[in-house]
């Protein structure tokens, strides 16, 4: 058996696959104890044949054709046919810090992880590290003393959800139940912390290893309204997922705080953006018994706007709307 299976979801990435896929074969791992499985998600440019070229030059790499399912759909098809002990997904517009993954690996042998969490960075088009805004890491915790899950996803994720900022053991996550939603943006967002509460040992690294790459117009800056329109549906989507999960569990303060977050951000954009709609969205909300909405960890600015929104959210939404609180 492998160590490692990394899957790469691939969809229409020609310019940034191959960098990708050379991050990949730089990590300093022995050759036959990891795989590469690239799933082809029905691709129309040729991305396909960039990753015919890598399959046909390096047997730890895998290619399997499908039509396109979404980024949830491929990730799922992954880890069907992943061989290793461990999983990793890696998104194939973004690439790894050469040589990090065999110092990960030993980590999680030596210490028996089921999951490893990782630092990342964002990058631009010319990967120059975007600098972050301030105190958007404030409440993660890279301290690497082991845990359970729920004891990680409470006090140490924060509300960055990303699943390629992860490594899982492969028994955790290939279960049927554990595959990620079909058809929806933001999958991350209901995935990690439905599997990060079944784990039973649970770190943190501190260094850098995955480079995020941040597009410009991608389909979550996008103006038009059947995208705006799709993406708060899914937004809805979490909401209600994260609420089936925090019926399950004891400590709910994560999965309060993140729904809150969720509103808010819903609140700002359509006030913002499609004002018009921001009551029937204020209805929306309170139809799913969200409020009062709870502040855990959060800035003392994203407190205001919490504050303001359990006042009022018609308030909220005026003032966003007419000054751009």
């Amino acid at each position: 058996m492998k160590k490692l299976s990394i899957i790469v979801p691939v969809y229409n990435v020609a310019p940034y696959l191959s960098r990708c896929l050379n991050s990949l074969l730089a990590q300093g791992i022995d050759p036959g104890d990891y795989e590469i499985i690239i799933i082809n998600d029905g691709s129309t440019d040729d991305s396909g044949s960039i990753a015919v070229e890598f399959a046909e030059n390096n047997p730890d790499i895998r290619l399997i054709n499908q039509p396109n399912q979404g980024l949830g759909g491929a990730r799922n098809t992954g880890m069907l046919h992943a061989k290793g002990t461990y999983i990793q997904f890696v998104d194939p517009d973004d690439y790894l810090e050469p040589g990090v993954l065999r110092l990960l690996l030993d980590k999680i042998e030596r210490e028996n992880l089921d999951v490893l969490r990782f630092n990342y960075q964002h990058v631009n088009e010319q990967a120059e590290v975007i600098v972050p805004y301030k105190d958007s890491k404030k409440f993660v915790d890279y301290t690497d003393n082991i845990t359970d899950g729920i004891d990680f996803l409470t006090e140490r994720l924060g509300y960055a959800c990303y699943a390629t900022q992860f490594i899982f053991r492969s028994a955790l996550i290939q279960k049927q139940e554990n595959y990620f939603k079909t058809g929806i943006y933001f999958e991350d967002t209901e995935w990690t912390p439905r599997i990060l509460v079944q784990a039973g040992r649970v770190t943190s690294v501190s260094t850098i290893v995955y480079n995020y790459f941040l597009h410009q117009g991608s389909i979550t800056q996008s103006t038009s309204e059947d995208d705006k329109r799709k993406l708060r549906a899914d937004k809805f989507h979490v909401i209600e997922a994260l609420q089936r999960q925090m019926r399950d569990t004891i400590d709910q303060r994560w999965y309060r705080g993140m729904i809150a977050r969720i509103a808010v951000t819903v609140l700002g954009e359509t006030a913002t953006g499609e004002y018009k709609k921001y009551s029937s969205v204020v209805s929306e909300l309170k139809g799913r018994n969200i409020f009062p909405l709870y502040a855990y960890r959060m800035t003392q600015r994203q407190k205001v706007h919490l504050f303001l929104v359990n006042l009022s959210p018609a308030l909220y939404g005026f003032l966003k709307h007419t000054i751009r609180l």
